[in-house]
């Protein structure tokens, strides 16, 4: 998985195609990611005492992880994240477009 939290990604797919935005949440067991101010969802929540009104929360909820693409920091396009060892032996995270270290 070469998406993390805090990352810039953009919606590939769904109604909020075409938008950009960072990364809140990553869910790896079922390959989902939350984005923030896409995908947005209503919930509504009851009172919790007598004489309360009750309310509704607008959340970002998670999409496949597979409808968003990493934006490169450096070069500012979206592409596909690869992985690249350094002499060092560290593993590290490489834009397939500039060949940059994200």
């Amino acid at each position: 998985m070469n998406i993390k939290k805090g990352d810039k990604v953009k919606i590939l797919a769904g109604k909020d195609s075409g938008k950009t935005g960072k990364v809140l949440q990553i869910f790896k067991d079922k390959n989902k990611v939350s984005v923030e101010g896409t995908n947005l969802m209503f919930k509504n929540m009851r009172p919790k005492k007598q004489g309360e009104k009750g309310q509704r929360i607008q959340f970002p909820a998670a999409m496949q992880i597979s409808n968003v693409e990493l934006v490169c920091p450096k070069c500012g396009k979206s592409t596909r994240g690869g992985f690249k060892i350094l002499e060092t032996g560290k593993k590290v995270r490489v834009c397939k477009k500039c060949k940059e270290i994200i």
